[in-house]
């Protein structure tokens, strides 16, 4: 009994171990994630105010002569920039932050699973950066414009810094996620939930759909939300395509 007793105590820590290895690990990937994302934004910090020139360089191209950005906080002088940093440093880090969630989950993938993950992830990495530019080279400049010339003539436009990073920020993270729209549309067919033929039969209402999120999720103004939304729709047909293509390579295998 005693003996029998020993074996189911040090059978115990044995079960444990597999549960308490994974936390061992994830920890070890968010350190190095954390390392990261701090040695990135320790080594912006002293170029925090130019990296919010180079923000505010739309703005600043369309006010008026006797129109500048304020700061109606002591404090925002230097947390705007700070902020601004922070966010780029994430943005700079992002490939290596999910390459790290790669390796901790890539011991539990199949082969093929790996196969196709690897292009998913480089594309939605592509695609992620490509949204973010196409907010700050196209949309910012013709919203801004749009929103300048509509404020009343006896009304001068002062902008202050930290509203403005925050409108920058919301809409650089809407346009870099809504242009996953290829990545999660093939992601839904390579899981059998909806198929090739069901997109193609319901491409209007998605492409009613786009427009509807695009209203919910940019600013107040119609330009804002028809920029969101063409790119999405046009995006989406993009994946549809791509999504032909693993639909027929799949049919010989089925066959």
């Amino acid at each position: 009994m005693m003996a029998s007793s020993q074996t189911q105590q040090s059978d115990q820590p044995l079960q444990s171990m597999p549960l308490m290895s994974h936390v061992i690990e994830l920890r070890k990937y968010l350190m190095r994630i954390l390392i990261a994302v701090f040695a990135a934004f320790f080594s912006m910090i002293p170029f925090a105010n130019d990296l919010y020139e180079v923000l505010s360089k739309p703005l600043r191209l369309q006010l008026p002569a006797d129109a500048t950005m304020i700061a109606t906080d002591i404090t925002t002088t230097f947390m705007a920039p700070f902020k601004l940093s922070f966010f780029i440093a994430v943005i700079v880090v992002m490939p290596y932050i999910l390459y790290q969630i790669w390796l901790f989950i890539t011991p539990a993938l199949y082969k093929q699973e790996k196969r196709i993950a690897v292009p998913l992830l480089v594309s939605s990495i592509v695609l992620f950066y490509v949204g973010i530019s196409f907010a700050y080279f196209i949309t910012l400049p013709a919203v801004l414009a749009f929103f300048l010339h509509a404020a009343p003539e006896a009304v001068a436009p002062m902008t202050d810094i930290n509203s403005y990073l925050s409108f920058c920020l919301k809409l650089f993270l809407v346009f870099g996620v809504t242009f996953e729209v290829p990545v999660a549309t093939l992601l839904l067919i390579l899981v059998n939930l909806v198929s090739v033929e069901t997109l193609t039969r319901n491409r209007r209402y998605v492409i009613v759909g786009c427009f509807f999120v695009s209203m919910f999720i940019t600013p107040p103004d119609a330009l804002s939300m028809v920029m969101l939304a063409i790119p999405m729709w046009l995006l989406f047909e993009i994946g549809l395509m791509f999504g032909r293509f693993i639909e027929k390579s799949k049919t010989p295998q089925t066959a």
